[in-house]
């Protein structure tokens, strides 16, 4: 895959929340395994990268430690004398002051100064992809079926991060605590730093043996098929979410949501209003004046459509029940039929005359 995850979104690395949003939404949609010309192999690459740098904590840990930033706070780069890491800090003012250059200030002091609260497995992270809809599926509802690759509990371990057989045991490094003490030096002197323990995460415990297919994190990477139901009336635009369908949490917390974004296209003879649909019809001029019937299309199916005499240029004719389905109660739009008269660009001489006729009599 691709080494930067800026690189494959196609944005700076100073974009807004909003420009990787929509930058991952267009890539999404071209390079999408379902689509003529898609790229599976591409797309996973797209998800991966919005994973991270759609969640400000991981981006910001990405930033600062590149790929590898799961390891990051351990990793020792950027640590000055006595292990303190000084790679979030921008000295560049001068005398005077100093930046905290994308890190939490409260945070560093909260740690520094011994306020270190334990570690939670965090709830697992959302998911967002776009749909595409007919605009038959928009009115009578529609399945999809989409591959996404991300994180899910591990099928060996159940999540637990043990080997299978493997005894817990309580951790050797903070002996049951959760948390470990570490002796740092920096600029502010010689501090007393209480961290989560970096060998159970935590958690007090261990396994005798970490499962030989996840590491010991309690989930891995794969390809996952999500049936996803659309209802019948859902509009271009709205969302539908699907709880527990994101990437998977760590060890006991619960997995992420999948929001899926619903797109109609446009169809060449309807459009939508409200819970209304509508369309145009052009009849002769006669029939406006003589009045008679015309077959029309409705979304489903053609049926006869009554023109009274005398029938204006511009009149609406509703068909009762063929509209929208309404998504909160039972029930649905109308069809709504503006009718256009056609006026003729060309008249024979027998036509010329009886329209002359017409006009001397008044009509």
């Amino acid at each position: 895959m691709a080494s930067d995850y800026y690189d494959i979104l196609g944005v700076s690395k100073g974009a807004s929340d909003d420009e990787i949003k929509k930058a991952y939404r267009k890539m999404a949609h071209k390079h999408h395994p379902d689509k003529t010309g898609g790229d599976e192999k591409k797309f996973k690459e797209i998800n991966e990268a919005y994973q991270v740098l759609s969640d400000k904590a991981k981006r910001q840990q990405y930033d600062q430690f590149g790929k590898n930033f799961d390891q990051g706070g351990f990793s020792g780069q950027g640590q000055g004398a006595g292990g303190f890491d000084f790679s979030g800090f921008d000295f560049g003012q001068g005398a005077g002051g100093f930046e905290f250059g994308g890190t939490d200030f409260e945070d560093i002091f909260s740690n520094v100064f011994g306020g270190g609260r334990s570690r939670k497995q965090k709830r697992g992270q959302d998911i967002q992809v776009d749909v595409e809809i007919d605009f038959s599926e928009m009115v009578s509802g529609a399945k999809r079926k989409i591959n996404l690759y991300k994180s899910a509990v591990c099928d060996k371990c159940d999540g637990s991060g043990g080997e299978p057989g493997s005894s817990i045991k309580t951790c050797s490094t903070c002996r049951g605590a959760g948390q470990v003490q570490k002796n740092t030096r920096s600029f502010f002197g010689s501090f007393s730093q209480v961290i989560t323990c970096p060998d159970c995460l935590g958690e007090g415990k261990t396994y005798e043996k970490k499962c030989s297919k996840c590491g010991g994190d309690g989930r891995i990477k794969k390809e996952q098929e999500i049936e996803i139901n659309i209802p019948a009336g859902i509009a271009s635009g709205q969302t539908i979410s699907m709880q527990g369908a994101g990437e998977a949490g760590g060890k006991g917390a619960r997995s992420g949501d999948l929001y899926i974004l619903v797109r109609v296209k446009n169809h060449k003879k309807f459009t939508r209003q409200n819970n209304d649909i509508l369309s145009t019809e052009e009849i002769s001029f006669s029939l406006a004046t003589l009045g008679g019937e015309i077959e029309i299309e409705t979304i489903e199916g053609n049926l006869i459509l009554k023109i009274p005499a005398g029938t204006q240029s511009g009149e609406t004719f509703r068909i009762r029940e063929k509209g929208v389905p309404d998504v909160h109660v039972r029930g649905r739009g109308n069809h709504l039929v503006k009718i256009i008269v056609r006026i003729p660009k060309k008249l024979s001489r027998e036509q010329r005359r009886l329209i002359e006729e017409l006009e001397k009599m008044g009509e």
